[in-house]
């Protein structure tokens, strides 16, 4: 799990991209902050893979936060959040180390877009090796977001499509898979599993269950939904 600080200082709205957060499979909040300072505390105290962080706080900007946990020497990534298009608050945020940039206001289906996106990057980081300026060109790439393309989105294949709904199909009406078990079928990644899972249950031919049994969180599985059409 992708361990997440939201830092926002409208409870309203840092309790929606909590929620937003924890609907994305592999992502939890661990903590939110309402100010810079709760912050820097957070990402010192508490084990943090990746911030949302709103550029507009009451007691400093996102920006000094960002550099001063840059300055501490905490890599953790960083989404930015903010209202601003000033190119300036941009260019700022990317020397400071930025992982990706998101801006208000935004739905759930940018943020899905945009963790999907950074949880690729991570597992391509953890299971491959970069061996070619090709390899490292198609890992930062994984940050820049999909578009639609030719009726799928990008990175989304009409033959794997096709042999993730064939292996949800071939499970039967009331078995579930999750991501782990159809990568292992189809010889990919579980983040790629994943990918085209969520995009069976989007358009409608899929549905997103959760499996209970043993102890700890409940897992993700997925099942093929008769009659649905794209």
């Amino acid at each position: 799990m992708i361990r997440t600080l939201v830092v926002e200082d409208d409870p309203v709205a840092a309790a929606a991209h909590a929620a937003y957060v924890g609907r994305v499979p592999g992502f939890e909040v661990v903590a939110t902050a309402m100010n810079g300072a709760d912050a820097l505390r957070a990402v010192t105290t508490t084990q943090i893979d990746l911030v949302l962080l709103d550029v507009h706080l009451p007691d400093t900007s996102g920006l000094e936060v960002l550099r001063r946990m840059r300055a501490a020497g905490h890599t953790t990534d960083v989404i930015m959040v903010t209202r601003a298009r000033d190119l300036a608050v941009v260019h700022a945020a990317i020397s400071f180390g930025a992982t990706q940039y998101l801006v208000k206001p935004f739905t759930f289906s940018s943020v899905r877009a945009k963790l999907a996106g950074y949880l690729e990057y991570r597992e391509r980081l953890r299971n491959e090796a970069l061996v070619a300026q090709g390899d490292v060109d198609e890992l930062f790439s994984s940050l820049r977001g999909r578009v639609v393309a030719s009726g799928l989105p990008k990175g989304v294949t009409k033959e794997s499509l096709d042999a993730v709904s064939a292996a949800l199909q071939a499970a039967g009406r009331d078995v579930g898979l999750t991501a782990a078990e159809v990568a292992g079928t189809l010889g990919a990644s579980r983040v790629t599993a994943r990918r085209y899972l969520e995009y069976l249950v989007e358009t409608g031919l899929g549905v997103r269950r959760a499996r209970y049994g043993g102890t700890g969180r409940p897992q993700t599985e997925y099942l093929w939904r008769e009659g649905g059409v794209r």
